[in-house]
């Protein structure tokens, strides 16, 4: 089985917040349903259920985010491919988005932000799911 792969962490969070984000200082986040898009080339299924966790150090932006009190990852929606597609699927996924928090997970790329805002879950869903569809991938879910 190939174990490399991209996805889109549905996050859900229960209030309006400020979290600290490493470097970046503080962020302020409003309630709702955020989209992360990432990739995993080594091993996806390890990616994923370290985003799950809440025992881990905090090394992508995404964690400080994921280790708020106020956070729960509601789905992962994934695809396995060798091919590092993430920043394909993180500007499909901005066109159908309310907001996104600037620079945040794309240290790496030239994209505007791989953190989206969505008002409902449903709508974080289907930009998720469409997104790989777009790109010809099977969208897969992964359900915490």
């Amino acid at each position: 089985m190939i174990d490399k792969g991209n996805y889109c962490v549905i996050i859900e969070l229960y209030d309006d917040c400020n979290i600290k984000v490493g470097a970046r200082g503080l962020i302020s986040f409003s309630k709702g349903f955020y989209v992360y898009v990432g990739s995993a080339l080594n091993c996806l299924s390890k990616r994923i259920e370290r985003h799950i966790s809440k025992d881990k150090k905090k090394h992508w932006h995404v964690d400080y985010l994921l280790l708020n009190k106020n956070v729960e990852v509601k789905e992962v929606i994934y695809t396995y491919c060798s091919e590092k597609i993430e920043c394909r699927i993180a500007n499909e996924i901005l066109s159908d988005s309310v907001d996104y928090i600037d620079g945040f997970g794309c240290s790496d790329c030239d994209c505007v932000s791989h953190l989206y805002y969505f008002n409902t879950f449903q709508d974080a869903l289907e930009s998720s799911i469409q997104s790989y569809e777009k790109n010809n991938y099977p969208a897969k879910s992964w359900i915490n």
